[in-house]
């Protein structure tokens, strides 16, 4: 099968970039269609990839503030030329599903999200925001276009249950739950007592909540260590009392060593997933999460975790609290890390779009007969 991948952008490496990667590695051969690509901002390995760009490439500020662009991502989308392909995998939390494909082409999404600017973030993003009045109407037509593209995929997988909640509500599709890839092997115990201090690692946005970890740390005196950039780090950096420390972007290695050496790893926001979540058990390490989305299919509370149920101060210092009185066993939270591994991920995709194939022969195989039948009656 002559196979493309498509993705929303590619202006940072997270877990949606990692879920691509493991599907170039599956798929080597097939180019991948963004939006959006900075070069400066992925690993030198993504550099070497058959990446292929939209027009907002060539706009000024686009990779430096690829959100302003949304809505021109429609349109970008709709115009790439995939006429040619089998199978084309859209990999989306935005307007990748929304590719344009032949009646023989199988569309298969991996929904990391519906758009959390216009479903369920939409007014945490625009509370505050001085251009609230502007935001709306495009908003409400990014939803109709988001709603009209969802039919364009001929299957949907989740990468969580709390996803496939989401896709059920917005789209009123059904979907298959997989869980992304973690790389559990890059990851290991050190087999060392933990060091005192606690580890955030993840895109500085407002919805992941670092905010409530530095405050918690504050609070408590506890060292906490942040490691990531966004567009929170300024406000992060001045909330940030004498125990907390920014340390930016961090390379693989880096964070695998702080993720084995921390005492437990916070993790605040409400997550369609959370592959840090995961990569932290690999390294033997607790998760204190917040209890909602993603933590909720990855943590098992006082096993390899402790859960808080508000999203406040208050909740995160006491669970911290409630964590460091908890025995945790490393080896436990590495058994509960090993079910999220690339292997199980990659036969279920396999399986997915082998029997996907089938039913859309299937399907055509009895449209032709169909015909044939009504022509010779």
């Amino acid at each position: 099968m002559k196979v493309a991948i498509t993705h929303d952008w590619f202006a940072s490496y997270g877990g949606g970039e990692r879920l691509v990667a493991e599907l170039h590695q599956m798929f080597p051969d097939a180019p991948i269609y963004t939006a959006i690509y900075d070069p400066n901002r992925v690993p030198p390995h993504v550099r070497e990839w058959d990446i292929r760009p939209s027009f907002i490439q060539k706009i000024p500020f686009s990779k430096g503030r690829h959100q302003l662009f949304l809505p021109l991502m429609p349109m970008a989308f709709e115009q790439f030329d995939l006429s040619g392909y089998d199978l084309v995998i859209t990999s989306s939390t935005a307007c990748a599903k929304g590719v344009i494909t032949n009646p023989g082409t199988l569309n298969l999404c991996y929904c990391n999200t519906p758009c959390r600017y216009i479903w369920d973030q939409y007014h945490d993003y625009t509370r505050k925001h001085r251009a609230k009045a502007l935001i709306a109407p495009i908003a409400h037509w990014l939803r109709l276009w988001d709603r009209l593209s969802s039919d364009r995929v001929d299957h949907f997988i989740a990468n969580s249950n709390e996803v496939a909640q989401r896709i059920r509500r917005h789209y009123r599709r059904e979907s298959e739950v997989i869980y992304p890839p973690v790389d559990v092997e890059r990851i290991t115990p050190n087999g060392r007592d933990p060091e005192d201090f606690y580890l955030v690692v993840g895109r500085l946005v407002p919805y992941k909540r670092v905010d409530l970890a530095v405050e918690a740390a504050n609070r408590l005196g506890k060292r906490l260590l942040v490691v990531g950039e966004g567009t929170e780090l300024k406000r992060l950096q001045a909330l940030a009392g004498p125990t907390v420390e920014m340390l930016g972007w961090r390379s693989d290695e880096e964070v695998a060593d702080l993720l084995a050496r921390c005492r437990a790893f916070l993790f605040p926001g409400w997550e369609d997933f959370g592959i840090s979540a995961v990569e932290a058990q690999a390294a033997g390490r607790p998760v204190i999460a917040y209890a909602r989305g993603g933590a909720l299919e990855t943590v098992v509370d006082g096993k390899t975790g402790v859960f808080f149920e508000t999203q406040t101060v208050d909740a995160v210092a006491e669970a911290m609290q409630r964590a460091d009185r908890i025995g945790f066993d490393p080896q436990v939270c590495r058994r509960n890390a090993e079910r999220f591994e690339a292997a199980q991920f990659r036969r279920r995709i396999i399986a997915t779009v082998e029997r996907q194939v089938q039913l859309m022969r299937g399907a055509g195989a009895g449209s032709r007969e169909t015909a044939d039948y009504r022509e010779s009656a």
